[in-house]
Order: structure tokens, then sequence, then C-alpha cells
């Protein structure tokens, strides 16, 4: 796989170094990351973008804030990523934690705890209060695809770089 095939380096992109995607590309370089930029028409469902970058479903990561309450220790929340062709359990995310419900955190909230727009968020967390959870099924695939913090690029990552540098939970959370 390309390092960064057809993209400026991190320093010269658009993205500013305090937003999600400029601390990502600079993760991904840092780590020595095997991935390629992908820039497509802007989407956020990963279906049609899955579609667009030439994929299968089940090769996206899929990424989703919820939010875990009725544990001992107040609310939580946990970046949930998962192969795009399941769905998140959400009573397994909770039971981890030893919460009663779990919830997806509404768009607000998901936005500024990953730094991202709605439908771009990465599986990556740059945030002290979310926690990420990954279900091993991404691991199924050699390599994982997710938007780029942006609706208009996306990454395609080995999936063994992104266990070494997001250093997930890796817990059973898709159905």
């Amino acid at each position: 796989m390309p390092h960064r095939a057809g993209a400026a380096p991190a320093e010269e992109a658009p993205e500013g170094e305090h937003t999600a995607a400029g601390r990502l590309l600079r993760l991904l370089e840092a780590g020595g990351a095997r991935f390629e930029l992908l820039e497509h028409a802007p989407e956020g469902q990963t279906v049609r973008a899955s579609a667009l970058r030439g994929h299968a479903l089940a090769a996206a990561a899929k990424c989703m804030i919820v939010t875990v309450t009725g544990g001992t220790d107040g609310a939580r929340h946990v970046l949930a990523v998962i192969p795009g062709d399941r769905r998140v359990d959400l009573d397994r995310i909770a039971g981890e934690y030893g919460g009663k419900r779990a919830r997806l955190a509404d768009r607000v909230l998901a936005e500024g705890l990953s730094g991202c727009v709605s439908g771009s968020i990465i599986p990556f967390s740059f945030h002290d209060e979310l926690t990420v959870l990954a279900d091993p099924g991404l691991f199924d695939h050699p390599t994982l695809y997710f938007n780029a913090a942006r609706l208009d690029l996306s990454v395609a990552l080995a999936a063994a770089d992104y266990r070494a540098l997001a250093n997930p939970r890796v817990v059973p959370i898709a159905v």
C-alpha cells in the first residue's frame, strides 16, 4: 500500500495542525503507518462512501460515539468502531462499562468529542474522555477504510497499523 499516494505532506495539507484531520495525518506519518489518502465526492454514509472508495462494505471502519449511563462512574463516552456491514450492540457496550444503558450520542456531543463533523468521525480518539472500543471483526480485512475527519477525503490504512496506533480495547460490540 502506498504511504501517501496523491497527497501533499501533512504540513502542507489544508487541515490545521489542531484539527482532527491534521492530527490524524501527523499520527499516521509519525507512526510509520501504511496508508493511502483517497479523495472522493463528499459522503458521510458508510454504504455510499464504501461504494465511492471501491471496497467491500465489511472493510469500512464505521465509527460512532456512544454514551453509557447508569454505572457507578457516571456517564462515559465511547468511540465504537465496527465493520461497515454490521450494527453496533449498545447493550454489549453498556455491559463492558457496568452501565445500564448505552445510546448513540447526540450530534453536538459526538462532534465535540471527536472533533469531526457527523459522518466523518475517525476511529482514533484525541479526547481524554473518549475511550476507543473496536470490534474484532475489523481485523478480518488487511486494510480499513474510513473518512479522514472530512466528508471528501478517506484513508485506506493497514489494519495492523490501526491496531498498533489506536490501541483500541478489542471486544465484540457488533451484531
